[in-house]
């Protein structure tokens, strides 16, 4: 049940050049180095340039605003392109969202320390979330339905108000599309976990949706 990433394709195409046109380069010493270089480089541009519009995608959901992700990726593309030599393969996206979500997180305590969530919080909503079931979310349901046919804006200002640890379980499924197992291999947390939250995320946003005029 694929969801609109929120991102209007101009301006998408123009954070997207802004930031590769950032990304750093090194130049090598000798002529040694700079192979090692250009092949560093050459990987990071396959390994993480396909995904910036995901990247991006997930930095706004979890920053709430455009600006602040171009900065949350651009810090996330520096710390890739520093890890690069380390990546050892399989999934890119999933490699470079986790990156994108630490950073995120590390951002936000920075420049919004009132924003963060208590500890503690994060724990009464995933009993919340197991109340609601740890069977997997349907796809095709009622629910799936509703959030299928709503429109643009109001599904927007429906997934923002999401308590975080439901918002960003429904951005890194429905948005960007990662498996359960990757999502809870990114949040460190059990699948069942994984599953109940974004049960819980979808049945919330299809209740916001459905008091929405």
């Amino acid at each position: 049940m694929p969801v609109s990433g929120g991102f209007a394709p101009a301006s998408q195409a123009k954070s997207l050049s802004h930031l590769e046109a950032a990304r750093p380069v090194r130049s090598g010493e000798d002529h040694g180095a700079a192979l090692s270089d250009r092949a560093l480089a050459e990987r990071f541009n396959d390994v993480v340039l396909p995904h910036l519009g995901d990247a991006l995608a997930l930095a706004r959901w979890l920053t709430g605003n455009a600006a602040d992700a171009e900065d949350v990726v651009q810090d996330a593309c520096i710390k890739a392109h520093a890890g690069i030599s380390g990546y050892a393969g399989g999934n890119a996206r999933a490699w470079l969202l986790t990156i994108v979500r630490n950073t995120s997180y590390t951002w936000m305590a920075r420049n919004r320390p009132r924003g963060m969530m208590a500890v503690g919080d994060l724990g009464d909503l995933d009993d919340m979330a197991a109340a609601h079931g740890t069977s997997l979310p349907d796809e095709d349901g009622p629910e799936a339905s509703l959030i299928a046919r709503a429109d643009t804006a109001a599904l927007e200002a429906a997934i923002a108000a999401l308590p975080q640890p439901f918002r960003e379980t429904l951005v890194l499924r429905d948005i960007n599309g990662l498996s359960y197992r990757e999502i809870a291999a990114m949040l460190d947390v059990p699948m069942g976990t994984v599953m109940s939250r974004l049960a819980r995320a979808r049945g919330l946003l299809a209740s916001e949706l459905g008091r929405a005029p």
